[in-house]
């Protein structure tokens, strides 16, 4: 290896580290938000737990993903 392959390669890497840095900072600013304003008013009591219903529906659960071998719901 050369000391020009060398400097290219470093000088690669180098780009690549900053662009993923700029492009980290971009998209925090641009879609972060802030913990305060993003969070929901506090309720009395604790949330209520995720359970599947007696027809095989979610209840309390708010994400597309579902848990494998939840409760059943009391």
């Amino acid at each position: 290896m050369r000391l020009s392959e060398l400097a290219k390669g470093s000088s690669v890497m180098l780009g690549v580290i900053v662009a993923g840095y700029v492009s980290t900072s971009y998209v925090d600013q641009r879609f972060a938000t802030s913990k305060t304003a993003s969070a929901p008013a506090q309720t009395t009591g604790p949330a209520p737990a995720a359970c599947v219903d007696e027809d095989g529906s979610w209840k309390h659960w708010s994400w597309p993903n579902v848990p494998a071998l939840s409760p059943k719901c009391k």
